[in-house]
Formats: C-alpha cells, sequence, structure tokens
C-alpha cells in the first residue's frame, strides 16, 4: 500500500493565506509578521490570554511552598472572576501571584504581627487582602481616589470576614486637607504601581508624609519612562502617552527590554523613593516578572 503524504486541510489553509509562494520574497519582518507566528509563534495581537496563561502557569510552577501557602491562606480569591490557572494543586492568578511575591519580601525585615499599616493607591484591594489573611493587624488605613477607593471597599467587604474588615480606614485623599494623619504613626506604608502615575508633586507629599508618619516603607514601580508602541499600539491615543510621561518622580527613558538598560536605572530609583535623608535601604530587588518593575524596602532609623 502507497504511503499518502499531503497537507492537512489546516496547512492547506496556511499556505493559501500566510505561507504563501511569495513568503520567501523578503524576509524584513518574517519574525514579526503571521508567516513566523504560524509557523512557531502564537500572534501576540490576537493571543493576550494565552499568554497571561502561560506566564501565569509559569510563576505558579515556579513559586515556593511559602508564596503558594499565603495564597491558600487567602480566602474568595475567585470573587470578581479572575483569569486562572491550577499550578501545584492551587488555582492561580497573576494579580495574587504579584501580592505573594510582595508579602514574601516584606516579611523578609517586617515582623507584621499587631502592625498599623497604611497603603497609598490600593487598587481594588488585593495587596490588603492577603496581608489581613495572613497576619493579625492592628489596623490598615487605605488613601486613594474617591471612585477607587468604593472599589476596594465593596471588594474587601466581599473578601474579608467582619473582624478584619473593622481594621480597615478608608480614607479620600480629599480628606488628607489640613494636615489629616500627621500625627498617625504607622509601622509600614505600602506604594504599589501607582505613584509612577501621580504628578511630581504630589509624590513628594505623600513621601513627606512617609517621612513624618511611617518607620517602614516598601514600594513597587517602574524604574523610569518608556516608549514601545508595539506593545499595544497606543490603544488609548497618543494624549494617554504623554500623560503617563509627565508623571512620577523617575521621567527617564528606560529600554525595559535590556535587562542592562534596567540594572542601571535603580540607584535612580532607589533615590527618587527614599522618604527622607535618614532612611536606609534595606532591601531591593526586580518585582518578577516584569523587567521594569522594581521593588525596595526603606527602614527610618529609630529616633
Amino acid at each position: 500500500m502507497d504511503h499518502i503524504f499531503q497537507a492537512s486541510r489546516q496547512w492547506e489553509r496556511i499556505q493559501d493565506r500566510w505561507i504563501t509562494e511569495d513568503a520567501s520574497v523578503n524576509l524584513t519582518n518574517l519574525k514579526s509578521d503571521p508567516r513566523n507566528y504560524k509557523l512557531s509563534l502564537w500572534d501576540p495581537s490576537t493571543n493576550g490570554v494565552r499568554y497571561l496563561k502561560a506566564l501565569t502557569y509559569h510563576l505558579g510552577m515556579t513559586s515556593s511552598v511559602e508564596d503558594l501557602a499565603r495564597i491558600n491562606r487567602t480566602p474568595n480569591r475567585g470573587i470578581g472572576n479572575p483569569i486562572t490557572v491550577r499550578c501545584q494543586g492551587e488555582l492561580l492568578c497573576m494579580d495574587y501571584l504579584q501580592a505573594t511575591f510582595e508579602l514574601g519580601f516584606i516579611e523578609q525585615e517586617i515582623d507584621l504581627t499587631g502592625a498599623r499599616i497604611m497603603e497609598i493607591g490600593a487598587g481594588y484591594g488585593r495587596t490588603c487582602h492577603m496581608i489581613m489573611s495572613n497576619h493579625d493587624i492592628a489596623s490598615y488605613c487605605i488613601v486613594d481616589l474617591k471612585n477607587t477607593l468604593e472599589l476596594s471597599r465593596a471588594y474587601l467587604r466581599e473578601t474579608l470576614d467582619d473582624d478584619r474588615f473593622k481594621k480597615i480606614e478608608f480614607l479620600s485623599v480629599d480628606g488628607l486637607v489640613g494636615g489629616a494623619l500627621k500625627s498617625e504613626r504607622f509601622h509600614l506604608c505600602i506604594n504599589v504601581h501607582s505613584m509612577t502615575e501621580m504628578s511630581p508633586d504630589t509624590v513628594r507629599a505623600y513621601l513627606d508624609l512617609i517621612n513624618e508618619t511611617c518607620s517602614a516603607f516598601y514600594v513597587k514601580n517602574p524604574v523610569g519612562k518608556y516608549i514601545d508602541q508595539s506593545l499595544d499600539g497606543y490603544l488609548q491615543g497618543q494624549e494617554a502617552v504623554q500623560m503617563a510621561l509627565e508623571n512620577g518622580p523617575l521621567r527617564q527613558l528606560v529600554d525595559i527590554h535590556d535587562s542592562q538598560a534596567v540594572q542601571a536605572a535603580v540607584p535612580a530609583f532607589i533615590d527618587g523613593y527614599r522618604p527622607g535623608d535618614a532612611w536606609d535601604c534595606v532591601g531591593d530587588s526586580r518585582a518578577l516578572p516584569w523587567s521594569y518593575l522594581w521593588q525596595a524596602l526603606y527602614k527610618k532609623p529609630e529616633q
């Protein structure tokens, strides 16, 4: 019996549409156009969820026992219908992997038992949710814009039990006028990826507040600004790009896909987020998995 060697219907279609007779004529963009996407890669413009799940899976499979234990102790993570994968028996999403990495970094230097914490810009509240699920916190103050504050209030009300939820104070940015919080004392302040989106004057005001009221400060933000239209085609428009470039304490352009360029920007990051001259940076590292996010923990020497 003669063997039959022929293209499948799937590959007949690919050759008709993408790997055509002219495919080898010009190799200029071979590795970043549909020819290669059909040969060896998934098209990033249409496979964002596939890549997110692949990245989440990779992080989950390389996470430590301690990382996964923190996630396991954090209930109600499924609220909001996250994009998840299952690794090592645990249902994981990118947000709570980020939260466990952040908390693990903080725990290396800070004893959170009975701590009073302030978070500036909490998003929907995932970091607060994980910290309060893993530690006996005395109080947690979230400072944020009005609409985002209502979002975190609603989310944390759903995910935390009554005793933990009662420990949270939700303070609108408008409530800081007149020196509010100046008399408060916090063991730790947290800022994750929001100071980079504030005006330089606002960042300075918050760093001054941290200097006056806190003993330690954890920050996770980009090492600088970047311009790369290939990432999203400037989906939100050129004006949004310009507004992003104007904000934050670090506005120098960095090639975020060059590890040496990112590393060279780290000293400016550490200085730029230092709340005051007396504060010591007791730890810093790249914030996985992103190439351009850095994290640092500062402590204020005992007075």
